[in-house]
């Protein structure tokens, strides 16, 4: 009797957990059919459409987000960041109709980064809403630089175009008066050299900014590039009795263009003679110093203060715009070598103090495995003075105090 009994327990037993496995199975199999799910295909196709993306569901939370989308800062844990990603994902939860909108978001908690984004907001399925952001912050930065430029361009011609229209009228109200006529007719051509300058320098500045320079580069002997940049500024400096002292020379080549690495050195020294006071030297130094070839432009002008030394690699930026005019600088002098620089890898810094005059050093790479002079020769750009001689000692660093200083000086203003 008591073996029954346990048998009859048993079956119970047995009877009782199959039952609840299969209530159990049945509950989870109700909540999966009920929970909604990703249309088929979705998932593969957002990680291939190389957008930002954020999957919420029906209370905000994230279900699903791009890496990118957590780089971008729209997405942290498992919350969506931005209130005005919110308000597009119940706009749509509300009307059942795709938002599209550019907005300028906080890059993140801390700090003034922002990033610009194009977003698309739809349904996906029963219960989720999709979020698509594409990047356009470097498209917009670019686009107000170039809004900018046409701008400050318009403006800067107006000036000598409308002076050599006022002065064809006074020419042609004088014209019994052969003094006036010949003073009209100097300024004349003064403001038409102006011209020309500023056209030729928005000419070399757009060209810089199709250059490639990876691709388009070979070795190129800076000490031959300065003196052929020296060379073309003889003229304006001998009609200033300003001398030109070259020192130092450097062994190993550097990899870019050989046209546009000139024409910033060949700018560097035209301010330098632009700015510097008659009779007085500007000071070309060249050397080579931990793996970096460095060149210093150094003048004795009138110095440029630590606030406008800030902004004079901007374009069209003048410290004395009165000055400019008179040297005929077109502003966009320091512009283009700060845009060479940058595109063969290096950098241009100013040292100036007012009164000390201004010393601008570029310094560039050397083009790894060349140890040999690019032309066979210490000096292969002709001669050099030694060590120490010439106005901004070649291999010297400038040392505030002294007077002695380096190019294109004054100023962000200047060309």
């Amino acid at each position: 009797m008591t073996l029954v009994a346990g048998l009859v327990g048993l079956a119970l037993g047995v009877g009782g957990m199959a039952a609840f496995r299969a209530s159990e199975a049945q509950r989870l199999r109700l909540r999966y059919e009920d929970e909604p799910s990703l249309p088929d295909g979705a998932a593969e196709v957002l990680s291939i459409i190389g957008r930002a993306y954020v999957i919420v569901d029906a209370i905000d939370g994230v279900v699903r987000a791009s890496p990118a989308a957590y780089a971008f800062g729209l997405v942290r844990g498992h919350t969506v960041v931005h209130t005005e990603l919110l308000q597009l994902t119940a706009r749509v939860r509300r009307d059942g109709v795709i938002e599209q909108e550019q907005l300028e978001l906080p890059r993140g908690p801390l700090g003034q980064g922002t990033i610009v984004v194009q977003v698309r907001v739809a349904a996906l399925g029963a219960e989720y809403i999709l979020i698509l952001a594409d990047d356009r912050t470097e498209i917009t930065r670019t686009e107000e630089i170039r809004n900018d430029f046409v701008a400050n361009v318009s403006h800067e011609l107006k000036t000598p175009v409308g002076a050599i229209s006022l002065l064809a009228e006074a020419i042609d109200d004088a014209a019994e008066d052969e003094v006036a006529v010949r003073r009209f007719a100097q300024r004349m051509h003064k403001e038409s050299g102006r011209l020309s300058a500023l056209v030729q320098d928005i000419i070399e500045l757009s060209r810089l900014q199709g250059a490639d320079v990876v691709r388009r580069g070979k070795p190129v002997d800076v000490n031959a590039v300065i003196m052929e940049a020296v060379d073309r500024n003889k003229l304006p400096a001998e009609s200033k009795g300003i001398e030109i002292v070259v020192g130092g020379s450097v062994r190993t080549p550097v990899y870019g263009d050989r046209d546009l690495l000139m024409t910033a050195f060949r700018n560097l020294i035209d301010n330098a003679i632009r700015y510097s006071p008659e009779g007085t030297r500007v000071g070309v130094g060249v050397r080579s110093r931990e793996g970096l070839v460095q060149v210093s432009v150094t003048d004795q002008g009138a110095g440029i203060t630590p606030e406008e030394q800030e902004r004079i690699f901007e374009r069209f930026y003048r410290v004395d715009a009165a000055r400019s005019r008179q040297t005929g600088g077109t502003g966009l002098g320091l512009s283009i070598v700060k845009h060479v620089v940058s595109n063969h890898g290096g950098e241009v810094t100013v040292w100036s103090q007012p009164g000390q005059g201004s010393t601008f050093t570029v310094r560039l790479p050397e083009m790894e495995g060349s140890t040999d002079d690019p032309s066979g020769s210490a000096a292969a750009g002709g001669p050099a003075a030694p060590e120490g001689g010439g106005a901004a000692g070649p291999g010297h660093d400038r040392k505030p105090g002294k007077r002695g200083s380096t190019a294109a000086h004054e100023q962000g203003v200047r060309s």
